[in-house]
């Protein structure tokens, strides 16, 4: 899955498709209204705190807790409205990360180039979305379950019911005479827009926390604990705390390392949605990676 190994040309399909989306995140900027921001913030936790963070990385990829199977799908069809692909996609190259992290094989290291690992790797090489024998290699568990099957199949469908929902909503809410704006309004900033901004989120991990940043753990890549990528993404960005323990559901390690993920999880906990939780240990004052 490295660079190495992709076909060297751009992908016409997903490049148009990410360079439309940046158009209608730029469009939205003059449609501004409060419940079409409400629109946006509300997808925007839905998709990528929830349905990434939360569930495509932490549940599906590093099982660090259980939710019962109606719950799992329900916040995976959450993950498909970030336009990150569907579960076995995205589980798959995640875990190939994992195994090669910063060396050969890895999907988006920046040691391929800075572009690469933020974007180039989405936009060049081949399309593996639907190669769900292929992408079984690293996610048996994930290609073996009808649900997730369907799910990664059929990854658009979430998004596009969402979409009809924030036209429909957007015209119920705007002043008679001007429902059309307000319904395509709307749509900007709840797709269109946060879409654009949650994808640059995510591929911020990939390209700066391993670039910029503090190591906690002395891990065998170049991970690094980010703040202001934790700040986009919920607690992702503590990515050296992350790659040093996996498994852990709680990526911020200590008070002040704010993790929105986390506290999700934790919440379900509370109200009996999760178990099983996985939570690093490790010693202050002389830290290692899991394992060592």
């Amino acid at each position: 899955m490295g660079r190495e190994h992709q076909q060297g040309r751009i992908n016409w399909i997903t490049t148009i498709f990410m360079g439309l989306f940046h158009v209608g995140a730029i469009a939205a900027l003059f449609f501004w209204s409060w419940q079409n921001v409400a629109a946006g913030v509300i997808m925007y936790v839905l998709a990528i705190n929830v349905g990434i963070g939360m569930c495509y990385h932490r549940l599906l990829t590093h099982r660090g807790y259980r939710t019962p199977k109606w719950l799992e799908y329900l916040i995976t069809g959450c993950g498909t409205m970030a336009l990150e692909g569907g579960p076995i996609f995205w589980v798959a190259t995640h875990r190939v990360h994992h195994q090669n992290s910063d060396d050969e094989g890895d999907p988006h290291t920046p040691h391929d180039g800075t572009w690469w690992a933020h974007a180039g790797w989405i936009l060049s090489g081949r399309a593996m979305h639907s190669e769900t024998a292929l992408l079984g290699r690293y996610a048996p568990d994930l290609t073996s379950n009808k649900a997730h099957v369907w799910l990664s199949k059929f990854h658009w469908v979430p998004m596009t019911i969402a979409g009809i929902l924030q036209l429909v909503i957007g015209a119920s809410l705007a002043h008679p005479g001007h429902r059309v704006i307000g319904a395509v309004s709307m749509m900007l900033w709840g797709t269109f827009l946060r879409t654009t901004l949650g994808l640059h989120a995510t591929w911020l991990v990939n390209s700066a926390t391993h670039l910029w940043g503090k190591r906690r753990f002395a891990t065998k890549d170049d991970s690094r604990n980010n703040w202001w990528v934790a700040l986009l993404t919920g607690g992702e960005g503590w990515h050296n705390n992350h790659h040093a323990h996996p498994v852990s559901a709680r990526h911020g390690l200590t008070w002040y390392e704010f993790d929105i993920n986390y506290y999700g999880i934790w919440l379900l906990s509370k109200v009996g949605l999760a178990q099983k939780i996985q939570i690093a240990k490790f010693d202050p004052n002389n830290p290692k990676p899991a394992g060592m």
